[in-house]
């Protein structure tokens, strides 16, 4: 008899799976961990562990979040890639699609091009992510914008790319402690949601995601 998968697709998240507990997706870099996580095989087929206090898409997914927009064939402009922890998985979810990756700072982006190496379907790209118009030459049939700054005007950066590139889906992940560390988070979202919506893009859900990145939310926009 053969032995039973331990991993089920998550609904609504394709190339994404769950044992129950833990979160994983089918590396697309074989043998190549990005962040220590484990690698696991079955069946021919080899899984990353996707930690959620490493990742705030892992987390968002944990928590409930549905139809992101992200699919196998998702063509993704990742506005903040840093050293590429998240966008790796991106990259495993969009096995046959393609993940831009922006990222200004030097030293996270020296990190993120290694990343890129191992990976067929990421494009790295150093450029300030509030000037879209400096790096749209080398962006192409992007249908999905992900996000993910720590700074004080970051919705209206994330509505600029959304409008540059005319996109309608995005996940916007918001740090309110960064918009005003004066004000409760709540409030922030809140204003938050009220500045997209103004800026005609559609909240599908706003998911509270602390439990696993204090003071974040995640903005899911689409159709």
């Amino acid at each position: 008899m053969a032995p039973v998968n331990p991993f089920r697709e998550v609904d609504g998240s394709p190339n994404v799976y769950t044992t129950g507990r833990t979160l994983m997706t089918v590396n697309a870099a074989r043998d190549v961990n990005v962040y220590g996580e484990r690698l696991v095989e079955f069946a021919g087929t080899q899984y990353r562990s996707w930690d959620p206090m490493r990742s705030k898409l892992a987390a968002l997914i944990l928590l409930g979040g549905r139809d992101l927009g992200l699919d196998r064939s998702s063509r993704v402009l990742y506005l903040g890639a840093a050293s590429g922890t998240t966008a790796s998985h991106v990259s495993d979810i969009a096995s046959s699609g393609m993940v831009y990756c922006v990222e200004v700072s030097q030293r996270s982006f020296r990190d993120l091009v290694g990343v890129c190496e191992s990976r067929r379907n990421m494009i790295p790209i150093m450029a300030d992510a509030s000037r879209p118009e400096d790096y749209s030459h080398m962006v192409e049939g992007v249908d999905l914008v992900y996000q993910d700054i720590a700074q004080r005007d970051q919705a209206e950066m994330f509505v600029r790319n959304m409008r540059h590139f005319d996109v309608e889906r995005g996940i916007l992940m918001l740090k309110s402690r960064s918009v005003d560390v004066n004000r409760e988070p709540g409030e922030v979202y809140a204003e938050t949601r009220r500045e997209l919506v103004s800026k005609g893009l559609k909240v599908r859900e706003a998911v509270d995601i602390s439990q696993y990145a204090k003071d974040h939310a995640a903005f899911v926009v689409g159709p």
